[in-house]
């Protein structure tokens, strides 16, 4: 009871009382190591030798105590000592040596042995180190006992990541760190500051003594952290991670920054490193246009873009707020040299378009302008086809009118054997495309599928509903779809433009298929909830099965004949693909468009099943007039 009133007090005294007791301390420590350096030298406690030289006990404390003061040895805070303080403390004892030195000789004094002055610097060290150390550590355990119940943890991961996250939650003194565990069977058995590193096996064994793992592997690989994640979910722990190494080294935050495993961390393959040669001179030094540049693939290709030097960057942006929140973003990122011009306006404007165009030196566009929500597009199909299709006609023609080198369209995999407007509609882009006539400007277009994290994606609504409690709403238990980071997109949308001869159809390696209800499934455990189902009427989140929307496909494609031929970069085929004759296409355009002008979905719809004829029409698809 007695120990614990006087660590509480100890807790509870002032800055300037903690100094005042390391200083008393300091003043105890100074005689007491000049005495040891005799008696461990001389083996005689109080001989004569030792008496003679009386004078270094209050030299000791006139040089020690000042030293120390003014070398700010009592401005660090004792609870974050380390071996920095250690060396500077030794630095200070050896001007403290030195200078009693000094004082005997400019005195003529009686000296120790020159032994004894090494002893001396030796034993001030070591014995203000403990004593700091010592009072470190108690304050620490003082504080922890002081807190709440600590969150018993197992830091996976015994790098230099795993150690820095341990000293950053002893010193937060809100977990109490258990374990390591790491692959590495190396390490097996060893320990980090007395705590032992075990196999990643032990974890279902001891599941009862800890409360959460923690991934410490910045640089963990995208199929590693799946692996861990299925090695840990079924053992029903939640697992938090520190944050990524670009997070980390850019000083957004810190190593104990721990966050829950997102599902974009686990879907899609590892990273792929750029090719340097696909990236020509194409863009460096160029005025680029981006359409669509507020949207998820338009400001990550913008992103990308500033990275490559272009003389001039163009965002043409429908939505107000949506350009200017991607403006003011690069405009913080904007490199020396750089131009930065923000166009509010449709990209099926097609004054407007050449205007920029001319006014800018435009040389390279993107077409990434596009209404891709299948169901929106499904009830409002005239909005779909002018703005996915109209537009691509606008910047095609404007583009060889105003003589630019380059025009990528970005398209999609619903293009491909359309069930909804949506994808018929950027078929019909495509088809615009490949029929533009010879000329200067190279005209290519890249295809993929659902990148993650896009305003159409899945993911972002599935987190919403579980955290609302759910139910998750999907479509059908069978439906598969792939996915792409947008990163990753953008940056193969870009290596492509290489490639183009004109007239190309690039298509994007996807990786592997994902099932939607096993991606819920996992984002519901990554959330630390539980599923209800039969198994488990108790759980937290249900999944709802609401059947499959008007014109949605329970998978996607990339190709319409299956013939494709590889390229330079792995990741990269091009499609061999047939267009429509330009002497059939353009009529019937014109005749779209017209019935665009006067709202006439029927006569609207029956072109695009004309042009696009594996799309087939759905019964539920409302007509208005």
């Amino acid at each position: 009871m007695a120990i614990h009133k006087l660590t509480t007090q100890l807790l509870r005294l002032l800055p300037v009382q903690r100094r005042l007791l390391l200083i008393a301390a300091d003043a105890l420590i100074l005689p007491l190591a000049v005495w040891l350096s005799f008696w461990l030298r001389l083996a005689e406690p109080l001989s004569n030798s030792f008496v003679d030289r009386l004078w270094l006990l209050p030299a000791a404390w006139l040089i020690g105590l000042p030293i120390f003061a003014f070398s700010g040895q009592y401005k660090g805070l004792t609870r974050y000592v380390g071996s920095r303080a250690l060396y500077q403390l030794a630095i200070r004892n050896a001007w403290l040596v030195l200078s009693l030195l000094a004082c005997g000789v400019l005195l003529r004094l009686p000296l120790p042995p020159r032994t004894s002055w090494l002893l001396l610097w030796i034993l001030l060290t070591a014995l203000s180190g403990t004593l700091r150390f010592f009072l470190r550590d108690l304050l620490l355990s003082l504080q922890s006992k002081s807190s709440q119940q600590l969150t018993r943890v197992v830091i996976y991961g015994a790098g230099t990541a795993g150690v820095q996250l341990s000293i950053a939650l002893r010193m937060a003194a809100s977990h109490s760190v258990v374990l390591f565990i790491d692959d590495d069977h190396r390490l097996w058995h060893r320990e980090i500051n007395g705590v032992p590193i075990k196999p990643p096996q032990i974890l279902r064994e001891h599941k009862r003594e800890f409360d959460q793992v923690l991934l410490a592997i910045p640089s963990l690989t995208r199929s590693r952290r799946r692996e861990v994640v299925a090695q840990i979910q079924p053992i029903g722990i939640p697992l938090l991670m520190v944050p990524s190494v670009e997070e980390i080294s850019s000083g957004k935050v810190t190593i104990n920054a721990l966050r829950p495993v997102a599902i974009e961390e686990l879907l899609g393959r590892d990273a792929i490193d750029a090719n340097s040669l696909l990236f020509n001179s194409g863009i460096r030094g160029s005025c680029v246009w981006v359409s669509g540049a507020g949207g998820s693939i338009g400001s990550e290709l913008c992103r990308q873009i500033l990275q490559l030097q272009p003389r001039r960057l163009v965002l043409l942006e429908r939505s107000e707020p949506s350009l200017y929140a991607i403006h003011q973003e690069l405009n913080a990122l904007l490199p020396v040299g750089v131009d930065l011009v923000p166009v509010l306006g449709s990209a099926a404007d097609e004054s407007l378009v050449e205007s920029c165009f001319r006014s800018n030196s435009v040389d390279v566009a993107f077409h990434a302008a596009a209404y891709k929500h299948v169901p929106l597009v499904e009830a409002n199909p005239l909005a779909g086809l002018a703005n996915n299709v109209l537009s691509t006609r606008v910047v095609c023609s404007a583009a060889r009118r105003c003589g630019l080198q380059q025009v990528v369209l970005i398209s999609t995999d619903k293009a491909v054997r359309p069930t909804n407007v949506m994808g018929a509609s950027k078929r019909l882009a495509e088809l615009v495309l490949l029929a533009q006539p010879h000329s200067s400007t190279c005209f290519s277009m890249v295809r993929f599928g659902n990148v993650l994290g896009s305003s159409g994606s899945v993911v972002p609504l599935f987190r919403k509903q579980i955290a609302a409690g759910g139910p998750i709403t999907l479509t059908h238990p069978e439906i598969i779809r792939y996915f792409m980071t947008i990163p990753e997109a953008a940056q193969l949308v870009l290596q492509a433009s290489c490639l183009a001869e004109g007239g190309d159809l690039f298509l994007l390696d996807m990786g592997e298929p994902i099932r939607i209800k096993h991606m819920a499934e996992q984002m519901v455990r990554l959330s630390g909830l539980s599923l209800r189902d039969v198994a488990n009427p108790n759980g937290d989140i249900e999944i709802v099965y609401t059947g499959l929307r008007p014109g949605e496909k329970l998978y996607e494609e990339l190709l319409i004949d299956g013939k494709s031929k590889p390229t330079a970069h792995p990741l990269i085929c091009k499609g061999l693909d047939q267009g429509l004759p330009p002497e059939q296409l353009w009529p019937q355009l014109d005749l779209m468009q017209a019935a665009i002008e006067r709202q006439d979905v029927e006569a609207a719809l029956a072109l695009l099943q004309q042009l696009v004829p594996e799309w087939q029409r759905s019964d539920a698809l409302v007509v208005r007039n």
